[in-house]
């Protein structure tokens, strides 16, 4: 395998990396940034910004296929910064895949793509993506995903895996918005509903595109379709966030607000931050006290079967390993 992946640099990308590497493949990253850490796992590095056709066609070139990580993600922004990486991004990825015979594209998605702000409990691949969206992540990711999807064909075969709620060591995400709003005493419990989520693993999601990309081919059993992944032990929201806190040495989030008042202070803040144009991401947004408030766990049995996605790394081991981790001063 000669891989190109995007991202190689972030969380998940270096996590794929690192084990296409340890087994041996030729792996190729695309990224904006520098990341000196990959050319001392003997990667090959092409900069440049997913919205530019031509450096995403250069980087591809010669590879066979493609794990198309990088995304811009968050819950705030402008509509166009997010429309051109997630959108136009994936559309110049698959392009590439295109001009140079490409026969695997592996996309990263998210379980967001099918949220409609209420419970989805122990749902399929079978969910129909919503009408409205409540942010533009997933309104543009929902769109890839299905530009990606559409563009299996006899030269290409596509999947997209909806990993929900990746953590543990190394993350630069969930984590430190976590422990940095948890040492500032800004959490708060959204009602009393304990509702249950799904969250997934560091290695378990890197292992799992492998195994998707391994199973890829034209006409085969995976291509064309999107698949669901977590650890398979949905847990209380509230406990996994709690667990975490624990593992950075943070006191628990007891205090409560009702998800009603969140969504108004959301909404609220959504108007000040437009109207004023203020800088950052407002502590609370719709999108936010929705997805705080309701349960969120899934039915992985496809990958499961199609291509024998198997958790290795349990919940409790990720968090003495993520505990760990902290402990180092890593992060």
């Amino acid at each position: 395998m000669k891989a190109l992946v995007t991202g190689g640099g972030g969380f998940l990308g270096k996590a794929i990396v690192t084990m296409l590497r340890e087994r041996g493949d030729e792996v190729r990253s695309f990224s904006r940034n520098k990341h000196p850490g990959l050319e001392e796992l003997g990667v090959e590095h092409f900069r440049g910004e997913l919205n530019d056709a031509e450096a995403v066609t250069k980087a591809a070139s010669g590879c066979n296929v493609v794990f198309h990580v990088a995304a811009k993600a968050g819950v705030w922004g402008p509509f166009k910064a997010f429309h051109q990486a997630n959108v136009v991004g994936t559309q110049n990825v698959i392009g590439a895949c295109r001009a140079h015979g490409i026969r695997r594209l592996v996309y990263t998605s998210s379980p967001s793509v099918v949220f409609d702000g209420s419970d989805m409990e122990g749902v399929d691949e079978s969910v129909p993506y919503p009408n409205h969206f409540e942010a533009f992540y997933p309104q543009t990711k929902a769109e890839a995903e299905q530009r990606v999807l559409e563009a299996n064909d006899e030269e290409l075969a596509t999947l997209a895996l909806r990993p929900h709620l990746i953590w543990g060591p190394g993350d630069n995400h969930l984590v430190p918005r976590i422990l940095e709003r948890g040492r500032k005493g800004a959490l708060r419990r959204l009602g009393h509903r304990e509702c249950l989520v799904d969250t997934i693993y560091i290695d378990n999601a890197a292992k799992a595109h492998i195994q998707a990309a391994d199973r890829l081919d034209i006409g085969s059993r995976v291509s064309g379709k999107a698949y669901f992944l977590s650890q398979g032990e949905p847990l209380p929201i509230w406990e996994v966030v709690n667990r975490i806190l624990d593992a950075g040495g943070i006191a628990p989030v007891t205090r409560t607000i009702s998800p009603q008042l969140a969504y108004r202070i959301g909404s609220l803040l959504e108007k000040v931050y437009t109207l004023l144009r203020l800088k950052g991401e407002p502590p609370m947004t719709r999108f936010v006290a929705r997805e705080l408030s309701t349960a969120h766990w899934f039915d992985i049995s496809a990958a499961r079967q199609d291509f024998g996605y198997q958790p290795t790394v349990s919940f409790d081991e990720g968090i003495d390993r993520l505990r760990a981790w902290l402990k180092d001063g890593r992060y």
